[in-house]
């Protein structure tokens, strides 16, 4: 990445770093790697993330969906079924956040660690 990629990032009007901040928002990734599987419904990832609220799933994948990294497909059934999966966009972005997972499990231990100690100077 360019230099000066990195100072524009840094820039409010940057479209990178809009793009950036989507992924730092509490639900987006969480939601976003459960679309991994070919199709997922609604109310599946409800179940897999429980303590999201219906509003706030909903939120967030339709923002992922504006964002063009998760396609939204509704079928005329009764009572209506919509289906998510990654879009190619979405599918592109894979094997950056597997580094990142990675790269978290590998530092979990380290990290909590670091936490700990960290809370244990502010009490003293």
């Amino acid at each position: 990445m360019k230099r000066s990629t990195l100072v524009d990032a840094f820039d409010p009007n940057c479209p990178i770093r809009n793009i950036l901040a989507r992924f730092s928002e509490k639900w987006g990734l969480l939601v976003y790697t459960l679309t991994l599987k070919p199709t997922t419904r609604f109310n599946e990832l409800r179940k897999e993330i429980p303590d999201i609220s219906a509003r706030m799933l909903s939120a967030t994948l339709n923002t992922l969906v504006a964002d063009g990294l998760v396609e939204r497909h509704s079928f005329n059934t009764v009572p209506p079924t919509v289906e998510y999966s990654l879009s190619p966009i979405g599918k592109s972005l894979v094997p950056y956040l597997e580094s990142i997972i990675g790269w978290a499990k590998e530092y979990t231990e380290q990290i909590m660690k670091h936490r700990i100690d960290s809370s244990k100077e502010r009490l003293q």
